[in-house]
């Protein structure tokens, strides 16, 4: 089954050229059961590459573009009145999918944000005081443009919370965006992507990654780190339960990506960035996404790594 996961991987670094840690990053949250949170500024790939990865992936893709007029029920869904049969019928929003994009997440209202908090922490979403149950694979790619700030608004720390991981793309370099000009002049090879593992598959992968192990002194590195980032005066709120549950699940992940049945104190350290940074509140009310990488990255030195055998 790590064959399929291995296509999956390279056929995603052929759609996006050079960014092979961010795509690794990108399946760790899906892997792990989780969302993710794409920031970056626009024309660096990041509506190709959830298109792409919904393409390789045999489930249903929808799209939801995010703007200021967007109502919750645009996502969710809300029960319309059938005259003929002098009742109220559900009609599903977009939400009930697979791989769902929010696009441009930043430019709906607060209170149409929080559509998608149930969805994203539950699996579910409810209507009219009913539960509708959303399908078992169910992966959020949502994305924000961090320059433009006009019509545009703030994730609320609850939402940020809910996703694993957010990551950037970035600029490719001067020989990617060479090769990326040639490859792209006669055609675009998201048109020729076909899927190549199931959701069935998908779960069967999940499966495996909950064999993998982890050390017990390495989940005391993770309560250690989180621990440290609550007694630091620069943040209001540190690493919560969520954000040390998700660090795990995700390091378990990224080692089996990695082609190893057990945890490594590297694999923490790699994804605490991605996992956790997002996560801390500052007690100012604002700091960039550079400050809060770098105060982690200080709280992290400060915290012992274990020596242990993590083999188990």
């Amino acid at each position: 089954m790590k064959g399929k996961v291995l296509e999956l991987f390279d056929e995603l670094n052929k759609v996006i050229l050079g960014k092979e840690q961010a795509i690794k990053y990108l399946l760790t949250a899906m892997l792990a059961d989780g969302h993710v949170l794409i920031e970056d500024v626009p024309g660096c790939g990041k509506t190709t590459l959830a298109k792409a990865l919904a393409l390789l992936l045999s489930g249903e893709f929808k799209r939801i573009q995010f703007t200021p007029d967007l109502l919750p029920a645009d996502i969710t869904g809300l029960s319309i009145y059938n005259t003929k049969e002098q009742d109220f019928v559900f009609k599903k929003g977009p939400v009930f999918s697979n791989i769902l994009l929010a696009d441009e997440i930043n430019r709906a209202t607060p209170r149409t944000q929080s559509a998608l908090l149930e969805a994203m922490q539950e699996r579910q979403v409810t209507i009219d005081s009913i539960c509708y149950s959303l399908p078992d694979e169910f992966f959020v790619i949502a994305t924000e443009n961090p320059v433009e700030t006009a019509g545009t608004f703030t994730l609320p720390e609850a939402e940020l919370d809910r996703f694993f991981m957010q990551i950037e793309l970035g600029y490719p370099s001067k020989e990617m965006e060479i090769a990326l000009l040639s490859d792209r002049l006669s055609s675009d090879p998201i048109d020729d992507l076909r899927p190549v593992i199931s959701l069935d598959e998908i779960k069967s992968v999940k499966d495996e990654i909950k064999k993998v192990f982890i050390h017990p002194c390495l989940l005391e590195y993770v309560a250690d780190i989180a621990r440290a980032s609550r007694e630091t005066s620069s943040y209001a709120a540190g690493i919560s339960p969520r954000g040390s549950i998700t660090l795990v699940k995700c390091s378990k992940t990224y080692a089996y990506l990695n082609d190893r049945s057990f945890v490594t104190p590297d694999d923490i350290q790699e994804l605490s960035i991605p996992v956790l940074a997002h996560r801390l509140i500052p007690s100012n009310g604002y700091t960039s996404r550079v400050q809060a990488i770098e105060s982690l990255k200080a709280i992290i030195n400060k915290v012992n790594v274990p020596t242990e055998n993590f083999r188990g």
